[in-house]
């Protein structure tokens, strides 16, 4: 009973629903582009791994700060789990991580490392700086090559393709940011949603979510297909609703789930359009 407690604690403390999010999307997006089912497989575990050391290492390093506010939807602070054992967790899944990145080549594994490296980099210190937003455009935009660079024939991906994917990055700090202001101020973070305030990041997060949609539909040679622009609107609508949502409801993760939103949609574009991507 002990081990499965252990194990539900840490499937909790992973930030499960990013996790899976960015694994599924870059897994999707290495199928599009025809990796083939191997190599697809391998994208899929080695984000996984990456994601699993990144969301650990979070409640890893934010332990005392979630206990000073009383998070107890942590499973650390919950005491369903100890803040080592979440730690020796995240250690694992990192090494566990740069293996699986380098097997698929040097270049994939190398790009790969970096954009975890730069998330690790966040949780340790930049997510209370002014440039808390960096660390998430540059490991999104990172994640788009990462999947090209894994393929037999190795490409980067067109300069559109990877402003897109940091945008969402960004779009999606925002949005993920936006319930947990004032606790993480207590504690003294002060990112860049902090130092804009509820309302400018409200409203700066669907326009950078909107822009990364924009680059999607018009980004690959010649007109956007009926499929863009239905996505497209697709796209702006979840925008606009995480905005009004977050206007009227300061607590709800519902601009979260509409910035993935937007991100799923998005992918889906990039999956249909992979051939301007290699």
């Amino acid at each position: 009973m002990t081990v499965l407690r252990t194990a539900r604690a840490l499937a909790s403390s992973c930030h499960p629903a990013p996790a899976v999010a960015v694994t599924l999307f870059a897994t999707a997006l290495a199928a599009g582009v025809g990796a083939g089912p191997v190599r697809t497989v391998g994208v899929g575990a080695a984000v996984l791994a990456g994601q699993l050391s990144v969301g650990w290492s979070n409640d890893w390093i934010d332990a005392a700060r979630d206990v000073a506010v009383g998070r107890t939807d942590k499973p650390v602070v919950a005491g369903a789990v100890s803040a080592a054992v979440v730690g020796h967790a995240a250690a694992v899944a990192a090494v566990l991580c740069v293996v699986l990145s380098f097997a698929l080549g040097p270049r994939a594994g190398v790009t790969h490392v970096a954009a975890v490296a730069v998330a690790w980099a966040y949780n340790a210190r930049l997510k209370s700086t002014v440039w808390s937003w960096l660390p998430y455009a540059v490991s999104f935009g990172l994640l788009a090559c990462v999947v090209t660079l894994a393929l037999p024939d190795p490409v980067v991906p067109p300069g559109w393709a990877i402003a897109a994917a940091a945008l969402l990055g960004v779009g999606a700090h925002l949005a993920n940011v936006l319930p947990d202001l004032e606790d993480d101020a207590a504690t003294g973070v002060r990112g860049l949603p902090h130092r804009l305030g509820r309302t400018g990041t409200s409203l700066v997060a669907p326009v950078v979510l909107v822009a990364a949609t924009v680059l999607v539909v018009t980004g690959p040679p010649g007109p956007p297909t009926p499929l863009a622009w239905a996505g497209g609107a697709a796209a702006t609508g979840l925008a606009l609703a995480a905005v009004t949502v977050a206007a009227r409801r300061t607590s709800s993760r519902v601009p979260f789930t509409a910035a993935i939103g937007v991100a799923a949609v998005d992918v889906v574009l990039l999956v249909a359009a992979a051939g301007a991507l290699v």
